[in-house]
């Protein structure tokens, strides 16, 4: 009897954002695993190369590339996939993160914030559309945050942000359904990435351990994260589109 792997991304191409570290770099090094060849888009060459190094199997791409410049993302896209083929998966994990109470707050960090988690995530799909980047039954997942679905104090632009990225992503998937794209949300909890370790060293260690004692599970890995992006990617989540896949270890359960 054959045993068949529901997440099987063999002969699949998937590009991933944000691939220098974290929750990309975990999300491209499990594709690979799973069979697929990965296009790693990140701003720090040194960074994805690491990342790169890591991948298993063969014919992986590296893209460096801002999309700070979001309005020609659609155009960079095009060209992307004119020369490496269409896309069967595209995962919007580059971020931006703020923490700043609203009296401090600047322009500046807020234009920056939506630029990368919101508009940078509406460009990506505007480009991947393009009937010559897509394969038939292709998915796009972006990654928000549980701070997009809650409330919590210091960090309201962030949150706005990432709430923007999850009412994107559920009515991209009623537009392009006549496009073949599944389109979905993954909302992490707090995952131990860099961000955490630069957390520790604002708000101390006391306050990062109460934190985590509101996660249930405890804080998550990039793995688990990686691990629900490969699920909407695949076949298995052939009938899942417009969803929210909340991975944050019971914190917003309470």
């Amino acid at each position: 009897m054959v045993m068949l792997n529901p997440l099987d991304l063999t002969g699949r191409t998937i590009l991933v954002t944000g691939a220098s570290s974290g929750i990309g770099r975990a999300i491209a090094v499990l594709v690979s695993n799973l069979g697929a060849r990965v296009i790693l888009v990140a701003r720090n060459r040194k960074r994805v190369d690491e990342t790169y190094s890591r991948l298993a199997g063969a014919g992986h791409v590296v893209e460096v590339h801002d999309l700070d410049a979001y309005d020609a993302i659609p155009a960079w896209l095009r060209g992307l996939t004119s020369v490496h083929g269409p896309l069967d998966g595209l995962v919007h994990s580059a971020g931006v993160q703020l923490t700043a109470p609203l009296k401090v707050m600047e322009a500046g960090q807020v234009e920056l914030l939506f630029r990368i988690n919101a508009l940078a995530s509406l460009w990506l799909a505007k480009g991947f559309r393009y009937s010559s980047a897509h394969t038939s039954g292709a998915s796009l997942v972006f990654i928000s945050s549980v701070a997009g679905l809650i409330g919590q104090p210091s960090l309201s632009a962030y949150s706005a942000s990432k709430g923007a990225v999850v009412a994107l992503a559920r009515s991209l998937a009623m537009e392009l359904l006549r496009d073949r794209i599944r389109v979905n949300c993954v909302a992490p909890g707090m995952v131990r990435t860099e961000m955490i370790e630069e957390a520790s060293g604002r708000v101390g260690d006391e306050h990062l351990a109460a934190i985590e004692r509101d996660h249930p599970l405890g804080f998550g890995e990039p793995e688990d994260v990686a691990n629900a992006v490969a699920f909407l990617l695949s076949s298995a989540a052939r009938w899942i589109t417009g969803s929210v896949l909340v991975v944050d270890g019971g914190y917003t359960a309470q």
